[in-house]
């Protein structure tokens, strides 16, 4: 297995796996905390849109994934602004119609480009190019910029809206900016999971950290660290028996989850409040 890693391919996708698992469980906190779990769901959906286009026109499927995911993102954020039973709707157009156009542009495509459509889907490094690589890492390094100035103000607006307005904390243009770092953690993920599994390496180390976790930052912590070893790992089960990386990933995770969850059970019995329930007689 270590064998391997001296080939190009693999170097790289190392490092992308690296990029994925630190920065998506860190986006995904915040998605769990604004309760928009889905939120990655739909922008992978709209992100194959991009993709699609790419391949169709023979473009960079890099920055098109990128454009249509934060356009999408956006888009959502402001319908839900609006009102949350059409920003639901609005997810769910999008995971119909993202879906849609990616197959539709790309089997519109020359026949040699159209089977690059499962690579985008269900992630394959052996494709990556280093130009490709280079992209991943300035769109996750600017992920973290954006969360070192403003991260302290979405978490803010996550726990409570009404208070980040009296605090004079831009409401909107951190939720937007939220939407368009879950774009951009959408498309380094999707060459190491999957554009259709994105969303799961953003939300599932989160929900394996909240079984051991209390506050915020430890949830923060841990998830990326789950997320890191459920990427490395997985991606050299991947190269040592020869599936994709995505959904090996993705299995590993949730197992972590799994036995997390079980882990935490008698945990937190025991650290739960007891509540006394007092007999009161009733005379007749």
């Amino acid at each position: 297995m270590i064998e391997i890693l001296q080939y190009d391919f693999a170097q790289r996708a190392v490092i992308a796996a690296v990029l994925i698992g630190l920065v998506a469980p860190i986006i995904g906190v915040f998605l769990v905390q604004r309760r928009l779990a889905l939120l990655g769901d739909g922008t992978g959906h709209v992100a194959l849109t991009g993709v699609g286009l790419a391949i169709f026109f023979n473009w960079a499927p890099i920055p098109m994934a990128l454009l249509a995911a934060a356009i999408g993102a956006i888009s959502i954020e402001i319908i839900r602004d609006k009102s949350k039973a059409a920003g639901d709707l609005a997810l769910a157009l999008m995971f119909y119609g993202g879906i849609a156009g990616g197959v539709m542009f790309v089997s519109l495509a020359p026949a040699s480009s159209s089977t690059a459509l499962n690579s985008y889907l269900f992630g394959s490094l052996t494709t990556a190019s280093n130009s490709d690589l280079l992209a991943l890492v300035l769109i996750s390094f600017a992920i973290i910029v954006a969360l070192f100035f403003w991260g302290r103000q979405m978490f803010a607006v996550g726990v409570d809206t009404d208070v980040a307005k009296v605090l004079k904390i831009p409401v909107r243009f951190n939720a937007i900016l939220l939407a368009i770092l879950s774009a951009g953690t959408v498309v380094v993920g999707m060459r190491v999971v999957g554009l259709l599994l994105v969303s799961a390496i953003m939300i599932v180390p989160v929900a394996a950290a909240q079984q051991l976790t209390k506050s915020f930052k430890s949830t923060m912590f841990y998830g990326s660290l789950i997320g890191l070893i459920s990427s490395i790992v997985g991606l050299l089960i991947s190269f040592s028996v020869d599936v994709p990386p995505g959904p090996t990933i993705v299995i590993l995770a949730l197992l972590i989850f799994v036995i997390l969850t079980v882990l935490a059970a008698p945990i937190n019995r025991r650290t739960r409040p007891k509540v006394v329930k007092h007999e009161h007689e009733i005379s007749p």
